[in-house]
């Protein structure tokens, strides 16, 4: 079966999903030492914008070919498998932040805009209005506070992208044709079952469910998961399930009871079996050795 690779930056093994990340970068310090090809590969937890200011190349999203007009941006939800070819010419800029928290902060901050977190995009950068404008000093922005490496700079990096995507949002408003691969029926499919999957994976229900509330048969579900991701639907699944009781054990002070009754297990034993099975660790095991991970990094 094919894997497509999870990395935390391309060509990096990729941090645990629970884990809090920014990042800034300009695209060549990466794709020149790999010959301006970066392949097939998805994020498991962290989300990346891309500026492409000039230059050339392209982006697959989910096997779908998007050819770079600069300006434009590109923002890659975590999950989302993707490629790219550029030119030796291109000119632009990729963050990659954590999606979760990420995500959290706009759901306080600016509801509104939420969906622009969720959905994989290609977005035209033109005109004259004022959130164009605000992209330069932005990036400026997030550049001097990840170079910095002062206290909090994720902190304040991660509040700093709150606003960018408040742009980013605008932008997509504004495109009167955005070039995004949701018209593209696998891609749509496998983002409605993601949506699906966090809202229902600690209901415990299975495949047939999903697929149901997708109009689609089990058997399709699963050849477009495998093909497209190299999973099959129940990862998906488990994965999610996963990254959110990680994140409880890191982050919450519930026991392992009470984080197995959050996550839809009726017995905290099996839960401790299942989480086993599928990171190697047991929840207490697992626990201890991420905090002592976090005391490790302050």
């Amino acid at each position: 079966m094919r894997r497509i690779p999870n990395y935390d930056l391309y060509g990096e093994s990729a941090r645990p999903p629970w884990y809090g990340a920014f990042n800034f970068e300009w695209i060549p310090e990466r794709s020149r030492p790999n010959d301006w090809r970066i392949d097939a590969h998805r994020h498991d937890a962290l989300l990346q914008i891309l500026y492409i200011r000039g230059g050339a190349g392209h982006v697959v999203i989910e096997g779908v070919k998007h050819t770079f007009e600069p300006p434009c941006l590109v923002v890659l939800p975590a999950q989302t498998v993707h490629a790219f070819d550029f030119s030796p010419q291109i000119d632009g800029l990729v963050i990659t932040a954590a999606q979760r928290p990420l995500e959290a902060l706009v759901k306080v901050a600016a509801p509104g805009i939420a969906s622009i977190l969720t959905r994989a995009a290609v977005i035209p950068v033109r005109g004259a209005d004022p959130s164009v404008a605000m992209l330069a000093p932005l990036f400026a922005l997030l550049e001097q506070e990840y170079r910095s490496g002062a206290r909090g700079h994720a902190a304040a990096g991660m509040a700093l992208m709150v606003t960018l995507f408040v742009h980013v949002a605008r932008l997509a408003d504004l495109a009167a044709t955005p070039a995004t691969p949701g018209g593209d029926r696998r891609a749509e499919l496998l983002r409605r079952f993601r949506d699906l999957i966090a809202a229902h994976c600690r209901d415990h229900e299975p495949v047939a469910f999903y697929a149901k509330r997708l109009g689609c048969a089990s058997a399709h579900l699963a050849r477009v998961c495998r093909e497209a991701l190299g999973h099959a639907p129940t990862a998906l699944i488990n994965e999610h399930l996963i990254r959110e009781a990680q994140r409880e054990l890191v982050y919450s002070a519930l026991s392992v009871k009470q984080i197995a009754h959050a996550m839809g297990f009726e017995d905290s034993a099996y839960f401790s079996r299942f989480f086993r099975k599928q990171t190697g660790l047991t929840p207490v095991a697992f626990r201890e050795s991420a905090h002592r991970q976090l005391m490790d990094e302050t």
